[in-house]
């Protein structure tokens, strides 16, 4: 053996481990700057849904913003690019091994919640957050204040994306549209790391639960896929409520005020019985976790006529069903009380926990959470306390857990998102496909 050769292996080692850290700082500084660059021009875009529109997509916002992403596809070099009439984009990298691995796919959607402004969206870069009070709107005393929002102390120190207060930002989920081209940009500059077939798609309407209703799952074509929803950095889920709708209806009698005696009927005043009769605890305000609830969304009366409307939400299915059949109980029995027909009601089921579909193949959760382990970041397993595309996929055939897309406080002026997040976000996508490769 050469007397120097543990000198020169040392040396080597040393000089792989350097090359690894540049290639690293390379890696990060190239999505960091792309992802927000792209994040940017990509909340200018006014895509809020409309829940009371029959089109689809609900608004032409949407279509328009499908079409400048397709364009974007093509040009970084994306394969099988299109856009369909209900406004899906679909893309396709190729795989470059000499053999064949499950192909993966990652979704993310184009429209923002219908609860706030998504027009004229103006966000301001916080090169440093300092974990003092952010005004965010001067004028109207919008102001992110850790007092309120505790997590914001958690990137001290990072660069966060904000609102000027007036409008959400659109990080849901236009951070995870951004965090999947970037990624699929890295891949196509960096053709050493080797991956297989993979799909992209860019749904509408998810925030109005109608983000599945045209998805063809065989045209996708991807074993398994991801979407890029979640909140804040290193969530990972699997669960999500169950869920449905419930509409009821009360009938009043309308007499004139002055003789109502024995006659009149106040409908209101009937839903509000109903109302009082709910379990007062299993409300949204008191709720957490694994908790399900009631939640009132409409309240809509006169003297003859009250209308309103709840969501219902449960993880476990045996609940749901309960709280389900819980409503219709205390219908019926009001109308025993009056001794006529004064409520009715319509449950409409939307969507189910996708827990059903992922647990059989619960790989897909290890896998995720090994790609997060090996750009270090700490998994958070976490219950979807709401909807996902991914959800309803599932149910369609596409096993499709969720990773965290970065943002926080969703679908309001106090939305903001951290930059490592979403850079975090894209390393997490590059490592499955990498680990797909290996399958």
């Amino acid at each position: 053996m050469h007397p120097n050769w543990k000198t020169i292996k040392s040396k080597s080692i040393v000089c792989t481990f350097l090359l690894i850290l540049v290639k690293a700082a390379e890696a990060v500084y190239f999505m960091d700057k792309n992802v927000v660059d792209r994040f940017l021009k990509y909340v200018t875009f006014n895509t809020q849904s409309n829940g009371e529109s029959t089109s689809s997509p609900s608004s032409d916002g949407q279509l328009k913003f499908g079409k400048i992403l397709a364009e974007e596809l093509i040009r970084i070099g994306l394969d099988e690019v299109e856009v369909d009439w209900n406004g899906y984009v679909m893309a396709t990298l190729p795989s470059n091994l000499d053999h064949v691995v499950p192909v993966v796919g990652f979704l993310a959607h184009m429209d923002t919640s219908p609860d706030c402004s998504g027009k004229n969206v103006r966000p301001q870069i916080i090169e440093e957050y300092l974990g003092d009070d952010l005004v965010l709107n001067k004028e109207q005393n919008v102001v992110l204040s850790p007092r309120r929002f505790p997590e914001i102390l958690k990137y001290k120190g990072e660069r966060l994306i904000v609102t000027d207060g007036t409008t959400l930002l659109g990080a849901d989920d236009k951070a995870g549209v951004a965090e999947i081209i970037t990624a699929m940009e890295y891949l196509l500059a960096h053709s050493e790391i080797r991956h297989g077939k993979i799909r992209i798609c860019f749904t509408p309407d998810e925030e109005i639960g109608k983000g599945a209703d045209h998805f063809y799952v065989q045209k996708f074509g991807a074993d398994f896929a991801y979407t890029m929803d979640g909140g804040e950095l290193g969530e990972l889920q699997y669960e999500n409520f169950n869920a449905a709708s419930a509409h009821l209806i009360f009938h009043g009698i309308n007499v004139h005020p002055g003789s109502a005696k024995d006659k009149m009927r106040n409908s209101m005043l009937v839903a509000n019985k109903f109302l009082a009769d709910l379990p007062g605890r299993e409300i949204p305000e008191h709720t957490e976790n694994y908790d399900g609830f009631f939640h009132l969304i409409k309240f809509e009366g006169r003297v003859d006529r009250t209308e309103i409307e709840f969501i219902i939400r449960d993880f476990d299915r045996p609940n749901f069903e309960t709280r389900k059949s819980t409503l219709v109980t205390m219908v019926e029995r009001l109308n025993l009380e009056y001794g006529e027909p004064v409520g009715e009601i319509k449950i409409h089921d939307q969507y189910y926990n996708m827990k059903e579909m992922i647990d059989p193949q619960f790989f897909l959760v290890e896998l995720a959470r090994e790609a997060m382990l090996s750009c270090n970041i700490k998994p958070k397993i976490v219950p979807v306390r709401g909807g996902t595309d991914g959800s309803r996929l599932s149910f369609m055939g596409l096993p499709c857990p969720n990773i965290f897309a970065g943002g926080h406080n969703f679908h309001g002026p106090y939305e903001y998102i951290p930059v490592r997040s979403m850079e975090s976000a894209c390393r997490v996508i590059v490592a499955i496909v990498a680990r797909v490769s290996e399958m």
